[in-house]
This record gives C-alpha cells, structure tokens and sequence, in this order.
C-alpha cells in the first residue's frame, strides 16, 4: 500500500507542474478557454498529492514502522515544500498572465 501512494503522490505531483505549463503554452497561442479548469486542476492535484503523503506516514504509524519514518520524514518534508511553493508560483504567473486578457 505505501508504495502506491508514493506512485501516486509523484504522478499528482507532476500533473500538479504540467497543467500550469499547458495553461502557458496556450496563452501564446490564443487559446483562452479552460484556462481557470486546469488552473483549478493543478491547485487540486498538488492538495491530492500532499494528501498521499499523510496518508503514507499514517500508513507507517500504523504499523509501527519507525525506522521508516525517521529515514524518510526529512525528505518528504522537503519535497512536499518544494511540491508546494513550485505549484504556486507555477499558477501565480498563470493567472497573472491571463488576468489581462480576461478581463472585459
């Protein structure tokens, strides 16, 4: 079960970064629509992702793996922040580049 979650939270995680690169990609483009749902999209699979990972540390609370979760906690701590602070900025510059061309 830990695995997947890890496999889980890493896919989340990359989709969370490629939805505000589509969103980018299609500015230059002209293509405004959607732009909101993939915005939406990314905010809500890096929160998915996060999620995976409390699940994952709960997961070896519960079966009392603490060797695991001193070797790892340091890590995912880390990478969860960068997860994060990545995904927001990745959506700031979106929508401050379409907040522009939006409005009427």
């Amino acid at each position: 079960m830990s695995g997947w979650l890890n496999v889980g939270s890493f896919a989340l995680g990359i989709i969370a970064w490629i939805m505000p690169i589509i969103n980018l990609s299609r500015y230059k483009k002209n293509e405004l629509r959607n732009w909101a749902t993939l915005l939406i999209m990314s905010v809500s699979a890096c929160t998915f992702s996060l999620c995976f990972q409390i699940f994952n540390t709960y997961h070896m609370v519960m079966i009392k793996d603490w060797s695991a979760l001193m070797d790892t906690s340091g890590a995912v701590s880390f990478t969860a922040g960068v997860l994060l602070i990545v995904t927001i900025l990745l959506n700031a510059i979106t929508l401050i580049t379409y907040r522009d061309r939006t409005r009427m």
